[in-house]
């Protein structure tokens, strides 16, 4: 989830001086095969200029920071809002939408042929999230592609997901590798059929297709990549960021205890998830989740209710996801393993562990996942181990063969090391080695040491955090500029005059986001040598 308000505000401004509504007449198609669009040429939502963009953005503070990032817009941007047909994870037929960005402009990199972007987006809890919608002040990712990719000279193809906006799914198949990479083929096939008939027909494809996405959007571009190259389409380049893609080691951390930020909210959206996708997560939602919370968990979200909301009113904890009170493993005949693993499932405790308050928060009451389950998991992993977790194998690390747990087996499913597949064409990964949310380490890093016997060159791995060096190291450097920037204004009275306990903790809570627009950055850079 992004938090770019004022820069989005900003954008939402620049477009509705530029362009009112879109008459335009489209035809309605009557087939619902998948990849077909609903409404052709699709409605275009506003149209913006780069001067206008330009003056519009360094108006605003968060705009004008932006701007340093982005460099100034090259390009104007039209935005088209695309309806097309799709499946959900069990198949069912479901409209969807999202987002084609079109550049346009007198400059040669604004028409003509243009390479196209791929966007998946972050994890969303809004069902009415449309990130086509450039005049919706809270579409901040939206706003960060617009400036970053559009209205540099790329086209932008961005699903909003089904679940969301106007899709009657009824939930959301997150991280659902097979559904999501499916989705992201199906806009993409859409896309290309409206484009010759926009307003902005003078801008086409050039058959330069890059796929980048971030953090739950990570690993569906990952998965989009590994889909496509599987059916033999060409992909010209990949940059997945921030992005859960090792995710069985990842579900292994988490009940093991390294609670990540946020856990409370993709656990109810990955047990629906997977309940529709394989029908066996749980017999009655009891079975997962304490009876504080699971009644009506399994439709809660996404929701028409902002999230704050949801947990201000008591429908999910906020950080809680384990009970605070130890579960006691017992495995007849092995006191030996029943100490260990119970040991393995305490709070973090460990004073001399700088991650401890970040992992303690992890733990309270009322929770969400009950002891029992979260036992049940422990066990499948201590018979089962992953590759990559606790300690990782030598050579590649492989996700463990032959989980029975079933939401470790659906992680498994879904694990992006499942299958043995590589990248042949030109891969970056880009993330933050401190980021709460998605681990770095269990994540990005596990995927290079996966793919460490490929030809030098074909994956390129940028942690935003490290020391700079090239050929990224403005975007190192500028990432770690702007967390010592922040954290100076979480000290000033400006920003609150915290104390550095407080100004530290807002920059852990803050970090996932923050690293987003670095990345963005890396994966246009990449993509600018091919």
């Amino acid at each position: 989830m992004f938090k770019f308000r004022h820069l989005s505000a900003a954008i939402a401004a620049a477009v509705l001086t530029a362009c009112g509504s879109d008459s335009t007449t489209s035809m309605v198609a009557t087939s619902t095969t998948h990849g077909t669009l609903v409404e052709n040429p699709p409605f275009r939502i506003a149209s913006v200029n780069a001067a206008s963009f330009a003056a519009q953005l360094s108006a605003n503070t968060t705009g004008a920071q932006l701007l340093q990032i982005t460099g100034a817009p090259t390009c104007g941007v039209d935005f088209y809002y695309i309806k097309f047909w799709t499946v959900g994870a069990a198949g069912e037929t479901t409209e969807s939408s999202g987002a084609l960005m079109v550049p346009t402009g007198a400059a040669p990199t604004c028409s003509g042929p243009r390479p196209i972007v791929l966007y998946a987006h972050g994890t969303q809890t809004d069902k009415a999230a449309n990130i086509a919608d450039i005049t919706n002040p809270s579409n901040t990712e939206g706003a960060l592609i617009a400036a970053m990719f559009a209205a540099q000279g790329y086209i932008v193809v961005a699903p909003n997901y089904a679940g969301y906006d106007i899709s009657t799914l009824g939930y959301h198949p997150f991280l659902d590798a097979a559904q999501q990479s499916g989705e992201m083929i199906d806009t993409l096939t859409a896309a290309r059929a409206a484009l010759p008939n926009t307003l902005s027909s003078a801008t086409s494809d050039s058959g330069k297709l890059f796929i980048t996405g971030y953090s739950e959007g990570g690993h569906v571009a990952m998965a989009t990549q590994r889909a496509l190259e599987a059916a033999g389409r060409a992909v010209t380049a990949a940059a997945p960021m921030s992005g859960p893609y090792a995710l069985e080691a990842f579900g292994d951390a988490i009940f093991f205890g390294s609670v990540d930020i946020g856990s409370t909210v993709f656990g109810p959206l990955l047990t629906s998830s997977y309940q529709h996708a394989y029908g066996n997560i749980y017999s009655a939602t009891t079975d997962v989740y304490s009876a504080t919370y699971a009644t009506g968990i399994d439709t809660l979200l996404p929701s028409a209710t902002p999230i704050d909301t949801l947990f201000a009113n008591g429908a999910l904890p906020q950080t809680a996801l384990f009970d605070s009170t130890t579960p006691t493993v017992t495995i007849p005949g092995n006191a030996t393993l029943s100490a260990e693993l119970t040991a393995a499932l305490a709070v973090p405790s460990d004073p001399s562990n700088p991650d401890t308050p970040l992992f303690d928060a992890g733990f309270g009451s009322p929770y969400l996942i009950n002891n029992n389950y979260r036992v049940s998991y422990a066990l499948d992993a201590a018979a089962d181990p992953d590759g990559a977790l606790p300690t990782p194998a030598a050579g590649v690390p492989l996700a463990a063969v032959a989980p029975t747990q079933t939401l470790r087996l659906a992680f498994y499913k879904n694990d992006l090391r499942n299958g043995d597949w590589a990248p042949n064409s030109p891969t970056l990964l880009c993330g933050g080695d401190q980021d709460p949310t998605v681990f770095f380490s269990v994540n990005t890093q596990t995927m290079a040491a996966f793919w460490s016997g490929l030809p030098a060159g074909l994956v390129t791995v940028l942690d935003v955090n490290a020391t700079p060096a090239a050929p990224f190291a403005p975007i190192q450097a500028g990432f770690q500029g702007s967390q010592a920037q922040q954290l100076a204004f979480y000290l000033s009275a400006a920003g609150g005059s915290l104390s550095p306990a407080q100004a530290q903790q807002a920059i852990v809570e803050g970090y996932h986001t923050a690293v987003a627009p670095f990345c963005a950055l890396g994966a246009r850079s990449f993509f600018s040598q091919f």
